[in-house]
């Protein structure tokens, strides 16, 4: 999942404020409008994480996702 992507996707204004080294500064702007949007699509992908993990779950045994 990719919070700056969502946040993008529900009209929110993602900026790179800055950079130094490896490490982004970023801010996100938007309306309340926006924000609730984000809200949103961010309990979806959160329960779809979660339904996914209990797919993988076999016989009371879980297999861990390497990716975050």
């Amino acid at each position: 999942m990719n919070i700056l992507e969502l946040a993008g996707n529900a009209g929110m204004l993602v900026i790179l404020d800055g950079r130094i080294g490896r490490t982004e500064y970023r801010s996100v702007h938007g309306t309340l409008d926006a924000f609730q949007r984000f809200v949103h699509a961010f309990e979806a992908a959160l329960a779809n994480d979660e339904e996914s993990d209990l797919s993988r779950c076999r016989r009371g045994l879980c297999v861990e996702s390497s990716s975050s």
